[in-house]
């Protein structure tokens, strides 16, 4: 195992905000918007926002459209290729994405400052092989949820983070919206996993850590 090339202690923000519902709460996809809303005014837009169902996407982008002071662009509406095109030469852009954009996207630069996660990606219950492949590990007598669900989300949501910082000069904020990450114990595995970076519950830390990044590029702009 390589240790990562990347300074997130110094370029990276974890944001884990606080008072989130539970993440079956009807109203969850509600609060998941209202808290990027707060982040994407700090951010200035340039983010995705990353989402473990089509139908939480859809709601999300429902409540975004035409509320946005920043182009909004959503999976489904052209091919993936395009839509990140489009994100990189908008510059602002706030882009949608399942699980095709969880992985195997690159994009480099103050473009992408921020990736908001809406969930913790488990493997949807209603999915027929993950329920065979439970009863069998039941029967078995193993712990499906210790061997291989928790194991297998860990890496899925280790690879949507990776979305964020793809360069030495990257900086940006992570947001990770699922209050189970602190209010269950399995959570302390999935902020194992990921690179070591400053936490924070705070709105105005969030803001404060792009002001900064703000400043130390308005020095770099030649004279």
């Amino acid at each position: 195992k390589l240790d990562s090339p990347f300074d997130y202690k110094r370029n990276a923000l974890l944001y884990l905000p606080a008072d989130m519902p539970p993440p079956n709460d009807r109203f969850y996809v509600d609060a998941v918007v209202n808290c990027a809303r707060d982040v994407l005014q700090s951010s200035k837009g340039r983010a995705f926002m990353l989402f473990t169902s089509h139908a939480a996407l859809q709601s999300a982008a429902r409540q975004l459209q035409d509320t946005l002071p920043y182009p909004l662009l959503v999976q489904g509406s052209a091919p993936r290729r395009e839509l990140l095109e489009r994100f990189r030469e908008l510059g602002n852009a706030v882009l949608l994405g399942t699980s095709s954009f969880w992985e195997g996207v690159d994009v480099r630069g103050a473009a992408l400052s921020c990736v908001i996660i809406d969930k913790l990606p488990f493997g949807s219950p209603g999915d027929p092989v993950l329920q065979a492949r439970i009863e069998a590990m039941r029967e078995q007598g193993e712990n499906p949820f210790m061997t291989y669900q928790l194991p297998r989300a860990v890496i899925n949501l280790k690879q949507g983070v990776g979305r964020l910082i793809r360069d030495t000069n990257d900086r940006g904020v992570l947001v990770l919206c699922d209050p189970r990450l602190r209010g269950k114990a399995y959570g302390k595995v999935f902020l194992k996993s990921l690179p070591e970076m400053p936490q924070t519950s705070s709105t105005g830390a969030v803001e404060t850590f792009f002001e900064q990044v703000s400043s130390a590029a308005e020095e770099l702009l030649p004279i």
